[in-house]
């Protein structure tokens, strides 16, 4: 039986931020991820993708995010278990829970945090004959080393902020990018909308709208494509990569028997602590729903923040706890090592 203040289901960017918040409040973290790695989708689907509304990053990939995410909460020595799924939870008659996952492991906790993104996922393919027959042969639905596709010729569908930003990154490593969308507005960014406009314009992104990828060509490998433009104009474009990113279809898994309050597979949390209707549980980052919620990572943090300060109370109804901040009280681990913030003599002026 592993034991530990706060169980945390899910081992990406919000959960591995939590273990850093309720470390500043000696509490101790556990981590549960069904991926062999932590760092959630940020490491497994796209670890090459550069993200850039993290506070005080300009630009950083999605890889190093979660890097720079483990070497901050190295001090306070989480622990995890790795490549299982969670599967049952139970409540004791003390309020303490046990969740057991789908290799048999057991954890008990006060405090359960849901930080699993979007859940279990799968991409959504496109409904095409034959693509199954190149799947791996050409075709993708997940970017994970663009260096793959350097000076090759690529060919991505979609009009969400996946396409956009992938078709804007590959256009300077593979030699020829074509962006073909169904219609001819996009879900994505404006900002993302008119730099592949911008790039198009260049000549370094071919355009086609309203376009659909209809036919696969090729006999060991893809080899070219079909696309079907205005309803009736077909095009043949030769290519040996054809990228469909029409989203992933999110699924809860065994999260969604638990009892839990659930609308469009998302969970429902009070926003004053991101608590969800079983006391004891709560749920932060991209697996939530309130109203006026955003997808981000960064609100992911904010959540996390302030789920941390509730659970402190819940396992410790008696104690205040006193908020110092981390220029004053620096960091200090379990294993008895700390940095502490420079000390500043103030002299008053007269």
């Amino acid at each position: 039986m592993i034991k530990t203040d706060i169980l945390i289901i899910g081992a990406g960017p919000t959960g591995l931020f939590t273990v850093f918040e309720a470390g500043l409040l000696k509490l101790k973290c556990h981590l549960i991820d069904a991926l062999p790695q932590a760092g959630g989708q940020c490491y497994e689907i796209y670890p090459k993708k550069p993200i850039y509304d993290i506070p005080g990053y300009p630009e950083v990939l999605a890889g190093d995010l979660v890097d720079n995410l483990m070497e901050q909460i190295k001090p306070f020595e989480p622990t995890f278990t790795l490549g299982e799924r969670a599967e049952v939870i139970e409540k004791l008659d003390d309020g303490n829970f046990i969740v057991t996952t789908s290799k048999g492991t057991k954890h008990m906790t006060p405090v359960v945090a849901i930080a699993g993104g979007l859940g279990s996922f799968e991409p959504r393919k496109p409904t095409m004959q034959n693509i199954l027959n190149f799947e791996g042969k050409g075709v993708e639905y997940i970017i994970r080393d663009p260096e793959r596709y350097r000076n090759e010729k690529v060919v991505i569908a979609g009009g969400g902020d996946s396409a956009l930003d992938w078709s804007i990154f590959l256009a300077d490593v593979a030699s020829e990018v074509t962006l073909v969308h169904r219609r001819n507005e996009f879900r994505g960014a404006l900002d993302s909308v008119e730099k592949v406009q911008e790039l198009k314009d260049q000549g370094k992104i071919k355009l086609i709208t309203p376009g659909e990828v209809t036919a696969l060509f090729g006999s060991e490998q893809l080899n070219g494509i079909e696309v079907t433009k205005n309803g009736d104009e077909s095009l043949y474009i030769e290519t040996n990569h054809f990228i469909p990113l029409f989203g992933l279809a999110p699924k809860l898994g065994p999260i969604a028997n638990w009892g839990l309050e659930i609308e469009k597979n998302a969970i429902k949390v009070d926003t004053f602590d991101y608590q969800t209707n079983i006391p004891g549980i709560y749920a932060i980052g991209d697996v939530n729903t309130y109203l006026g919620k955003l997808k981000l990572i960064l609100c992911g943090f904010h959540e996390a923040t302030l789920m941390c300060q509730s659970a402190y109370q819940r396992i410790f109804p008696n104690k205040k706890h006193v908020m110092k901040y981390t220029t004053i009280s620096g960091i200090s681990g379990f294993d008895g090592t700390s940095k502490q913030a420079p000390k500043q003599t103030i002299k008053a002026i007269v």
